[in-house]
């Protein structure tokens, strides 16, 4: 009996851990929590300029193998098509609006360091919740959410109140101002009219003196004296921002120190680099979270003299090729540690390549591929579509490509669910956890709707009719490209979101991103049967995305984004802010 009983015992068993043992390596894999979690993020890259997304002149070998060993994704999408807010959505997985990081100006990102605008205290990232899981959490590299809110050392927008144990790189954003010899970037336009007006002042003043010495003009010396207080007054005023931009915002920071004021920017990259593979080997036998948030491909296009001349596409595609290089060297350290099967790795850009971003003849800006326009675009593709990769072996399937919509905004509950963490509940989170979706457990993403706005203006909504596969777009606003016919804003250098530079289309253009993912054709009512159906559809979708939006601070009005002394981060005593931590400890090179 009891031999019996064994026997049927056995053959139940059997086939059970037959079955368990055929499983495959995905399903054995999938139960491990809390993987180490390494995210890449470009800066400014388009999404032509990746090998594995079709540019084959541009060499991206170890971001290829990235997608080789992992999934691809083709319909990645920005929730902005600018740093500041694109970033801002990535962390926090919402769309900037409901952070008050959409702009109501033309001032759509930080401008300073000692502004007062940034990500808000109250906002919860996705490294602050992994925080909590006990995992390590560590940025190198950009950060361009603000640092200081009322004194120079609240550090209340600084990524230390935001999540991240260790800080080391820039709390701005890397612009042609921190390196001496580039022509000056930052509001350069408007930097031009104030030294026009300084001049004018200074002329009028000076032909009043003349006119007053010669008897021609009747004007006291003490009207021109104060004309003339007022001119030196409005000099300091402007001059002691603008005049001074590569010591207030070309700085780096290790945590809350400021190591390096102005950076020395021949050894940026090197340091980058340094500090990932250091946080790296320092948390190696607990869970960590990396975010590498690259300097790269950003102007002025840092590139050291190993990687110049490289590349048939310039400065840009050599820059790219060192940015690529060093994504192979933290993978290379992610396998000689052993940590390859349980580190998740993520690429992608924040927005699409910069069109306009020309010096003369040479082309300094990103390329997007068949996507129409590029950064600052809210509505087209260009600007805000762009490469999305992951791979953890094991887990994820290898060389596998998945054509649904996806967001920028879906890695915050994705990286919070592998984690073990609770989304927040007392706010909307428009991000989706992709991990179904990567794994082939499910067919579709589960967004139906995607929104897309330039600053706070919606120029565009996207809808997925997962029953027949097309991918509706419809555009309330586009950006007019001029030169007229020209596929980008090369009169300003930025497409505007409102105001004379944009068309208002009514009823608006539709596409059918399926069948016309370049936005080449827009359908008509005559053309697409569907159409009325769809705008509605899509319009309907926009009420209620609008019901869920409420009233925050805005982080980018004027009074937030304008230079302010007192909050300016100074590793002296100010204004007297230089110094070298990083060398020899003598002061940079001024």
């Amino acid at each position: 009996m009891i031999w019996q009983l064994t026997s049927c015992w056995t053959s139940l068993i059997r086939p059970l851990i037959f079955g368990l043992l055929l499983q495959p390596p995905v399903a054995q894999l999938s139960i491990i929590t809390q993987p180490n979690i390494v995210l890449f993020m470009a800066d400014d890259l388009g999404i032509g300029d990746v090998g594995c997304y079709g540019n084959d002149t541009i060499r991206t070998p170890n971001i290829d193998r990235l997608a080789k060993e992992g999934v691809k994704l083709t319909q990645h999408i920005a929730a902005a098509p600018l740093c500041t807010p694109s970033r801002a959505a990535f962390l926090t997985g919402r769309y900037p609006l409901r952070s008050g990081m959409d702009a109501v100006n033309n001032y759509r990102v930080i401008f300073w360091n000692g502004g007062s605008g940034g990500l808000p205290p109250n906002e919860t990232t996705f490294a602050r919740i992994l925080q909590q899981q006990g995992y390590s959490t560590g940025l190198i590299g950009k950060w361009h959410q603000g640092v200081n809110c009322e004194s120079r050392n609240d550090h209340c927008h600084h990524p230390l109140k935001h999540g991240f144990d260790y800080f080391y790189g820039m709390p701005f954003t890397l612009i042609s101002d921190c390196q001496p010899t580039e022509t000056p970037e930052m509001d350069r336009a408007f930097r031009r009219k104030l030294w026009f007006s300084t001049q004018m002042i200074g002329l009028a003043i000076l032909t009043a003196a003349l006119g007053r010495l010669t008897g021609l003009i009747s004007v006291s010396w003490k009207t021109l004296t104060c004309l003339a207080g007022f001119s030196l007054l409005f000099f300091i005023c402007w001059f002691s921002s603008y005049g001074f931009v590569r010591y207030w915002n070309c700085i780096m920071m290790r945590n809350h120190e400021v190591t390096e004021q102005p950076m020395v920017t021949d050894r940026t990259t090197s340091h980058i680099l340094k500090e990932s593979i250091s946080f790296i080997e320092r948390n190696k036998h607990k869970p960590f979270l990396l975010f590498l948030s690259f300097l790269h491909s950003h102007t002025p296009l840092i590139t050291t003299k190993k990687f110049l001349g490289r590349s048939s596409h310039g400065l840009y595609g050599d820059n790219v090729e060192e940015m690529d290089w060093m994504v192979g060297q933290v993978l290379d350290v992610i396998d000689k540690e052993g940590l390859k099967n349980t580190t998740l790795v993520y690429f992608a850009s924040d927005h699409g390549g910069w069109l306009e971003r020309q010096e003369g003849q040479r082309q300094l800006g990103g390329w997007n591929g068949i996507y129409r326009g590029g950064k600052a675009m809210g509505g087209w593709e260009g600007g805000i579509r762009v490469p999305g990769i992951f791979r953890w072996p094991g887990v994820l399937p290898a060389g596998k490509v998945i054509d649904e919509p996806t967001s920028l905004m879906d890695i915050y509950p994705t990286v919070v669910n592998l984690a073990g963490g609770v989304l927040p509940q007392d706010r909307v989170i428009d991000g989706r956890d992709l991990m179904p979706l990567l794994q082939g457990m499910v067919e579709h993403s589960e967004h139906e709707f995607l929104f897309h706005y330039c600053g706070i203006h919606l120029h565009a909504a996207r809808w997925h009719q997962k029953d027949s596969g097309a991918i509706w777009k419809a555009h309330y606003v586009t950006p007019i490209f001029r030169p007229l016919g020209a596929g980008a804003c090369y009169d300003r250098g930025f497409c505007p979101c409102f105001g004379e530079g944009v068309t208002h289309h009514d009823p608006p253009l539709l596409f059918d991103l399926s069948q016309d993912p370049a936005e080449a054709k827009p359908l008509s009512a005559d053309t697409e049967p569907l159409f009325d159906t769809v705008i509605k559809k899509i319009g309907r979708a926009i009420e209620e995305h609008r019901r869920t939006l409420t009233p925050v601070p805005e982080q980018l009005s004027m009074h937030n984004v304008v230079w302010k002394p007192w909050l300016q981060p100074c590793c002296g005593t100010f204004p007297f802010c230089w110094c070298d931590k990083e060398g020899d400890n003598k002061p940079a090179n001024l």
